[in-house]
C-alpha cells in the first residue's frame, strides 16, 4: 500500500482528501506510466458512478490524461465492470473508474485498469506514485497537435448490456425480478439487461440525484429490497452496490442470500456442467465455514485467499481456475470478465435457477450458513499485530479453536488501516459464539491498548 493508492485505488473525501488537484496528478502520472511504451496516440476510457463529485473529478482527471498527449474517452455513468470490459472491446490502452463503490456520497475514488481490463499491480501503482511525487517534472508536456483531446462515448451502457446478456443462452420470461440499483452506476444498465432477457422487472432506488447513492439502499442495506420483494411477490431480489461490481440476492421469502451462498449455487451447477475448472471455487478466509462444508460434500475444492477481490483474482490467474469471490457479493466469473460484476453475477444466478427449475429458497439449501459474529477490539495501532506473540491471547485463541473444532472456527485479523483487531467466530450456537467473541475482544483490548 503506497502513499496515495490503497487496496482499491485512490480513495478519500471528495474535494478534501481526493481533491481536483490530486485527481489531475493521478490522471497525468497514471496516463504517462500506462501509455509511455505505446507507439500511437494512446486512448484511455473513463467511467464513473452517480456521485455529485464525479463531474469535478472527471474534469481534473481528464485534464491530466490529455496533458501527456493521451486521448480521453468519457463513458459517462457506467458500472465498474463495464469499464473493465469496454477497455478490451474498444481496444483502449487503459481505463479509469471514478467511484467509491459502496461508500457514502461524500467519498470518491479513482482506480485504473490496464489494457487487458485488470486492476493494476502494486509495482505499477508505486511507479505512478513515484511520478506524482519525485519525478513529476520528468513527465513530458507535448504541444500543439500532440496534446490529447476528450471524446464522449454514447454507447457505453448499451455495449456493456449487450455483453452481459450474451453470457447466457436462456430467456428469463416468467421470472419476476426485483432490483435495487442503490441509486448508483447500475441504474440504467441493470433494468436494460434484465428487460432484454425477458424478465418482469420491478426496480427501486434507480433515481440518482448525485447525493443519494448507497443511502439506505443497495447491497449494504438489504432490508429495503427484502421488504420490497415480499410486498410485490417477486421471485427474487437483486441488490447492487454503488459501482455495480457486487450483488447480493434476496429469495422469494425476503431472506438474504449472500456471496458465499451464490458461489455455492453457481459453483456446484458449473461443476455439474463440467465448466468449473479444476473443480475449484476461490474464496477468502472470511467466507462462511458452510461454504467449505458444501465443498467437501460435493467434491469441490475451496481455495482460501486473503480478504480482497485482488487476492481472489491473483489465485484464479495463478492456478488457472475460473470462479471465485467474496461473501460481500464481489464475484468473478473469470471466463467472462476480469473483475467482480454484479449484473453478470445476477444473470448467471438466474440462469442456474432457470435451468435447474429451482426457486432461490430451494437452491440455497445446498449450503448451511453457520452463524458468524464479528467483534472489533480497539487497540494501540502499533501493537495490533502482537496478538500472535502475546502468550495469554494465543493460549485463549487455541482454547477456542479446540472448543469449536469441526463445528466452527476462530479468525483474528488486524485491520490494515485502523487501530482495530477483528475477532470473528463461527459456530452453530450464535449466543455462545457472541459471548466468546466479546470476551476475546475485550481480552485483546486490555492487553494491546
Amino acid at each position: 500500500m503506497g502513499k496515495f493508492f490503497g487496496t482499491d485505488g485512490v480513495r478519500g473525501v471528495a474535494n478534501v482528501e481526493l481533491t481536483p488537484e490530486l485527481a489531475y496528478r493521478v490522471g497525468r502520472a497514471g496516463a504517462y506510466v500506462l501509455t509511455k511504451q505505446t507507439n500511437h496516440a494512446a486512448r484511455i476510457v473513463v467511467g464513473m458512478d452517480t456521485r455529485i463529485s464525479g463531474d469535478m473529478l472527471e474534469a481534473a482527471l481528464i485534464a491530466g490524461i490529455c496533458s501527456v498527449g493521451a486521448h480521453a474517452v468519457s463513458l459517462g455513468i457506467v458500472p465498474t465492470p463495464g469499464v473493465a470490459y469496454l477497455v478490451r472491446k474498444y481496444e483502449a490502452d487503459a481505463g479509469v473508474v471514478i467511484s467509491a463503490s459502496h461508500n457514502p456520497v461524500q467519498d470518491n475514488g479513482i482506480k485504473f485498469f490496464n489494457s487487458q481490463g485488470f486492476k493494476l499491480r502494486d509495482d505499477i501503482e508505486l511507479e505512478i506514485e513515484e511520478y506524482m511525487t519525485n519525478l513529476w517534472d520528468e513527465i513530458p508536456r507535448p504541444m500543439g497537435d500532440a496534446v490529447g483531446a476528450k471524446a464522449v462515448c454514447d454507447t457505453a451502457v448499451d455495449d456493456y448490456v449487450d455483453f452481459v446478456t450474451s453470457t447466457t443462452d436462456i430467456k428469463l420470461d416468467g421470472i419476476k425480478v426485483a432490483i435495487d440499483c442503490a441509486n448508483g452506476a447500475t441504474y440504467k444498465a441493470a433494468p436494460l439487461a434484465f428487460s432484454k432477457l425477458g424478465a418482469e422487472i420491478r426496480a427501486i432506488h434507480r433515481e440518482p440525484d448525485g447525493l443519494n447513492i448507497n443511502a439506505g439502499c443497495g447491497s449494504t442495506h438489504i432490508e429495503s429490497l427484502a421488504d420490497f420483494v415480499v410486498k410485490t411477490g417477486a421471485d427474487i431480489g437483486i441488490a447492487f452496490d454503488g459501482d455495480g461490481d457486487r450483488c447480493l440476492a434476496v429469495d422469494e421469502n425476503g431472506e438474504l442470500v449472500d456471496g458465499d451462498v451464490i458461489m455455492a449455487i453457481c459453483g456446484s451447477y458449473l461443476k455439474e456442467c463440467g465448466k468449473l475448472k479444476n473443480d475449484t471455487i476461490v474464496a477468502t478466509v472470511m467466507s462462511n465455514l458452510g461454504l467449505f462444508m458444501m465443498g467437501q460434500k460435493n467434491n469441490i475444492n475451496i481455495e482460501r485467499t486473503k480478504v480482497g477481490d485482488r487476492y481472489v483474482l491473483e489465485c484464479l490467474l495463478e492456478k488457472g481456475d475460473c470462479f471465485g469471490g467474496e461473501q460481500s457479493g464481489h464475484i468473478i466469473f473469470f471466463d467472462y470478465n476480469t473483475t467482480g460484476d454484479g449484473i453478470l453475477t445476477a444473470i448467471q444466478l438466474l440462469t442456474t435457477l432457470k435451468k435447474t427449475g429451482k426457486s432461490l429458497a430451494q437452491a440455497k439449501e445446498i449450503m448451511e450458513v453457520l452463524p458468524q459474529v464479528l467483534v472489533n477490539a480497539m487497540v494501540d495501532n502499533k501493537k495490533k499485530k502482537e496478538y500472535l506473540s502475546n502468550e495469554t491471547i494465543r493460549n485463549e485463541i487455541e482454547k477456542l479453536e479446540a472448543k469449536f473444532a469441526g463445528d466452527g472456527r476462530v479468525l483474528i485479523r488486524p485491520s490494515g488501516t485502523e487501530p482495530i483487531v477483528r475477532v470473528m467466530i463461527e459456530g452453530r450456537d450464535k449466543t455462545v459464539i457472541k459471548e466468546e467473541a466479546e470476551r476475546l475482544a475485550r481480552l485483546i483490548e486490555g492487553l494491546l491498548s
